[in-house]
């Protein structure tokens, strides 16, 4: 899938120590739009929840299915999408993906029901697995050989942006207007995206593809499944809780929209600075890393229903819970690159494939929680789910860390030989 020494020698472009052109950074960041427009689009409905049940006349916990069914068809169509690509230029599916999510946000925009609505979200699961695994996996073509890495590093600031900022952005948007203008403010900035790659994109041919056994052979490694089973418990314990941040903060901890919508403000922007403190530490202690980020989650959760009337407590513990997930999503993708060193293109959709998985079932039962048990229990489910993420992490042991180093070396070894 998008290897380079795969394509006609004409489709690379030489590494002479040129820097790229104007032209090929902006393609890279008509991708970064893109990412941080499909991104946002999956985590537009969180702070929005109530608003929209409300409307549709729904209770709170099916309104949620707005996150699960996007990520069950996410989930498929990560791997999926790009075993049915084949060969196809990978510019075309890149503008079939992005017209499929402006699709999707108009449809949501003017639902008039709780159907409607989720078929509006069902097109955006078709389109974000494929996506965000071909937006990284590009960033290599769209460049020079050696600005590679700060190509694929700005694709990521899209997505990690999306991460961090969209919910609050979209409750910003609904706090002056509706949702429904949120939904259609999101379609503008995709069909911006749209217009962006139809202009800048070049022809990416492809005469390779990934196939169904390296995804077979990779799962069929203890270490790759392991990781994979982890990634899924801790994303699964944040998004069972993140998707009725909302509800619990409006009801449980009787604060006010406006007040809701800061927070979240915070919690996004805390969490970007998170990302990008923890990036100058990961590399050398990434086991710790990533069991201080694990820990800081559990606690957040289990203690959120226990501080509920305390207004400073709760701000307090979802900055921190900001902390831990913007640092979270990085933290997993050097572990995951360092687990599937000889096959990146299989590990990065398997992990694109898991976290939609993780966020399907994470949402559906967190939903099931809340309408029949309330609230407060699921936050305590989600903290237990982090509790089995870090013992998950913990049977890896110490010599994870020095198998991990050898994988990095090894894929650095291989990507300065294949250009990669």
């Amino acid at each position: 899938m998008l290897r380079e020494d795969d394509l006609p020698t004409s489709a690379v472009a030489p590494d002479d120590g040129a820097s790229s052109p104007l032209r090929s950074w902006l393609a890279v960041v008509a991708v970064a739009i893109g990412a941080f427009a499909f991104v946002t689009t999956e985590f537009l409905p969180v702070g929005l929840l109530p608003h929209i049940a409300a409307d549709l006349g729904v209770l709170p916990g099916t309104a949620g299915l707005m996150v699960t069914v996007p990520g069950v068809i996410a989930a498929i169509s990560a791997p999926g999408l790009m075993l049915v690509a084949g060969r196809m230029d990978r510019r075309r599916v890149f503008l079939l993906l992005t017209a499929l999510l402006l699709a999707s946000n108009v449809i949501s925009a003017i639902a008039p029901n709780f159907l409607v609505m989720l078929v509006g979200r069902a097109l955006l699961g078709a389109a974000l697995g494929g996506f965000w695994t071909l937006a990284t996996a590009a960033s290599g073509r769209l460049v020079r050989p050696k600005d590679s890495a700060r190509a694929m590093a700005t694709i990521l600031t899209g997505v990690t942006c999306a991460t961090v900022i969209g919910v609050p952005l979209g409750t910003f948007i609904a706090s002056f207007a509706s949702w429904r203008t949120s939904f259609m403010a999101t379609g503008g900035l995709v069909a911006s995206a749209l217009i962006a790659q139809f202009v800048f994109v070049p022809s990416l041919p492809s005469s390779a593809a990934l196939r169904l056994r390296d995804l077979i052979s990779l799962l069929r490694r203890p270490h790759p499944r392991r990781s994979m089973m982890m990634v899924g418990l801790v994303f699964g314990a944040h998004f069972s809780s993140y998707t009725y941040i909302t509800p619990f903060l409006l009801h449980n901890a009787n604060l006010t929209m406006p007040t809701i919508t800061w927070l979240l403000l915070g919690f996004g922007i805390i969490g970007f600075i998170s990302n990008f403190a923890v990036s100058s530490t990961v590399t050398r202690s990434l086991n710790v890393s990533l069991g201080a980020m694990i820990s800081l989650l559990m606690l957040a959760l289990v203690l959120l229903p226990v501080l509920q009337h305390s207004s400073i407590g709760v701000i307090a513990l979802v900055l921190a819970w900001g902390v831990s997930f913007g640092a979270l999503p990085l933290c997993f993708s050097i572990w995951i690159q360092r687990a599937t060193p000889d096959s990146p293109e299989a590990g990065s959709a398997l992990f694109v494939g898991i976290i939609q998985v993780a966020i399907a079932v994470g949402s559906l039962v967190g939903g099931l929680v809340v309408d029949h048990v309330g609230m407060s229990t699921d936050f305590l489910f989600g903290s237990g789910l982090a509790l089995l993420g870090l013992a998950a992490l913990a049977s890896f042991g110490r010599s994870a860390v020095g198998k991990s180093a050898a994988n990095a070396a090894t894929r650095a070894e291989c990507s300065a030989a294949c250009g990669d």
